[in-house]
């Protein structure tokens, strides 16, 4: 079995616990208009390589993940869930810890056998929760975010550890009450281990530039340290009720 390899990252620190190899797919269907990898949307780019030839690369580094693990990344890496599954289960037979960076796009009670089988070999999910309103999602990133959230509940009824991951976009993913109904469903599910806010950057515009296409965010700033605290203080702590909700 292949997959379609965008790149590799040796020595990741932020993409789960520990130091981590990051692997990251080829293919994404969502158009976020903060994304700082548009080289990675095209579903026939990147390299083949086959599951095998991909854990022999990781195991390379095997001394030096051996406290952290694997994650998974893209693009969307479920795009290739067939090849995430087995690459998962052949590292762990090598009793490496595993993790998948996801969108949740492309869960559906039709496919759900195929995510029972994932999970089998994965032992943590960071799930992006990119907006909690649907029409605010849509245009953030061009998709619903429906299957998200009903990914989201199908990792929570089955137990599966998650960290949530938002992107804080000023002027996008930063409304007071849109951040309070996110807390709000994050409080429904009980598998969550970590919450993150990341803040928006500009790191990727240049990509933009490469590859010929219109940057959307133009003049979009990052996120002002007190903005960022807000979003910490409401998503991350929970502390809304008096100071923020109406």
């Amino acid at each position: 079995m292949v997959g379609r390899i965008h790149s590799m990252e040796s020595f990741g620190t932020v993409d789960g616990p520990g130091i981590r190899f990051v692997l990251f797919l080829q293919g994404c269907p969502l158009r976020c208009l903060y994304c700082h990898n548009p080289d990675t949307w095209g579903y026939q780019d990147g390299n083949e390589m086959s599951v095998d030839e991909v854990v022999n690369q990781i195991l390379k580094y095997k001394t030096y993940i051996k406290n952290g693990g694997v994650t998974i990344s893209g693009g969307e890496p479920l795009v290739q869930i067939d090849f995430v599954t087995e690459l998962l289960k052949k590292l762990k037979q090598h009793n490496l810890h595993t993790a998948i960076d996801t969108s949740g796009f492309f869960y559906t009670e039709a496919n759900r056998k195929k995510y029972d089988r994932l999970m089998e070999f994965c032992d943590l999910v960071l799930l992006d929760l990119k907006h909690i309103d649907q029409q605010k999602h849509v245009a953030l990133t061009s998709v619903s975010n429906e299957n998200t959230l009903n990914f989201a509940n199908y990792l929570s009824d089955t137990q599966k550890p998650v960290w949530i991951r938002h992107v804080l976009v000023p002027g996008y993913s930063d409304d007071v009450e849109d951040l309070i109904r996110l807390r709000q469903f994050i409080e429904t599910l009980n598998n969550v281990e970590k919450i993150e806010i990341l803040p928006y950057h500009t790191m990727g515009v240049n990509k933009y530039q490469q590859l010929n296409l219109d940057y959307k965010l133009t003049g979009v700033q990052p996120p002002t340290k007190a903005s960022i605290q807000q979003a910490t203080e409401i998503v991350v702590k929970g502390n809304y009720e008096e100071s923020y909700s109406h």
